[in-house]
């Protein structure tokens, strides 16, 4: 009989404990101020998108094919025309120096030890370049908001290029802020305001307040400006005046793949298409947008048989296991992107709660694969998943 050996290592006692997706957003939520949890796990008014997508995740049947050769594995997928190591990829998430203050560096330096993509958001809290560097030649992505001020998403744009990212992706899903009722109630502003409530949270979470304290300022790295309700600040900037035209206008100013991400209907996949796009984003935001949207998993096969053989079609919202991941491959996604599932490790643990964010995807990933007896995603077809 062997003993297990203790370790003083705290993050790693913590993590060993996480087994799941869902046990890092356990572990998540006790290590971090409310608002900053409600920020990551929570959605708009009702929240009913997000019940949905998840839902749809939890009724679908897989139908496996038994006695099959799946001792050799290939997980991979092509992307842009590059493999990913992972059918899954960092969706781009704002405010992430928020959840921990390792931010977005960290999560880079995680995608590119996984050997998939990351995609930097407008409201990073890191710089671009900053986290290019710590990246150390992973892929990157720059997802961008059209800004009323034109120029200013220029500027963005080209700060990008030059520090080497690879594609572009315009989110067009958000010409307001969605009615996200968690954050509203709970006074959300970046950097955050101290109040009583705050106050009261320093007692519950010294570790996390002594990081944020101690730490260079948190602030959007692509903005400046006073603590500002997150709602009002997104009206303030963004163009709910954006049409297809800003597509064409986006095409003149960069030259790399172009994704738009926040499709929601078969026809709105046509027009992007039509109008340039190289890839569409099947995504209602993860819920936090407009609720009751339609729900990407159920609508990403009829975008592939429109598209498919035109673009490459990717999709999130509400994907927490590698088992959804591979759902959706098997739905005809080339590449599913995941954002709460990475936020909930770097709440738990930083840059090593990403990591093993990570590797609970990819483990899930390959068991799933081998159980429903296939070696390669090139082998996954609808014929794998039903409606239960």
């Amino acid at each position: 009989m062997g003993f297990h050996r203790p370790t003083t290592d705290h993050v790693a006692r913590r993590l060993a404990k996480a087994h799941s997706i869902a046990d890092l957003r356990m572990i998540a939520r006790r290590r971090t101020p409310r608002a900053v949890f409600d920020y990551t796990d929570g959605a708009a008014e009702q929240e009913i998108s997000l019940r949905r997508a998840r839902a749809a995740f939890a009724s679908l049947e897989f139908r496996p094919s038994v006695l099959r050769d799946v001792g050799s594995l290939d997980p991979s997928v092509e992307v842009l025309g590059r493999r990913s190591a992972q059918p899954f990829g960092f969706a781009p998430t704002g405010f992430t120096r928020l959840m921990n203050h390792e931010g977005e560096e960290a999560v880079a330096r995680a995608a590119t030890r996984a050997g998939i993509p990351y995609a930097l958001s407008t409201l990073g809290t890191t710089s671009i370049e900053d986290v290019a560097r710590a990246s150390g030649g992973g892929r990157l992505w720059f997802q961008l908001y059209v800004w009323r001020d034109r120029r200013a998403g220029e500027v963005l744009v080209r700060q990008a290029e030059a520090a080497g990212y690879e594609a572009l992706i315009l989110t067009v899903d958000t010409p307001v802020a969605g009615a996200r009722m968690r954050d509203a109630r709970n006074g959300l502003t970046i950097p955050p305001r101290l109040t009583f409530r705050t106050v009261g949270e320093m007692a519950l979470h010294p570790a996390w307040w002594g990081n944020l304290l101690t730490t260079r300022r948190l602030e959007f790295a692509s903005m400046a400006g006073s603590p500002t309700a997150v709602a009002d600040m997104i009206n303030a900037l963004f163009d709910s005046t954006m049409t297809l035209a800003d597509l064409e206008w986006l095409r003149t100013i960069w030259s790399g793949p172009l994704v738009v991400k926040g499709i929601q209907t078969v026809e709105d996949a046509r027009r992007v298409v039509d109008a340039g796009a190289d890839v569409v984003v099947v995504s209602n935001h993860g819920g936090r947008q407009l609720d009751r949207a339609p729900v990407p998993f159920r609508l990403l096969p009829h975008v592939v048989d429109e598209v498919g053989d035109e673009a490459e079609v990717w999709v999130d919202s509400g994907v927490l296991t590698g088992a959804d991941v591979v759902a959706c491959i098997a739905q005809g996604a080339d590449l599913v992107l995941v954002g709460r599932a990475y936020l909930y490790g770097l709440m738990a643990g930083g840059e090593r709660g990403v990591d093993r964010a990570a590797t609970i995807l990819a483990d899930e990933v390959a068991r799933t694969m081998r159980l429903l007896g296939v070696r390669a995603t090139s082998e996954l077809g609808r014929h794998h998943v039903a409606e239960s």
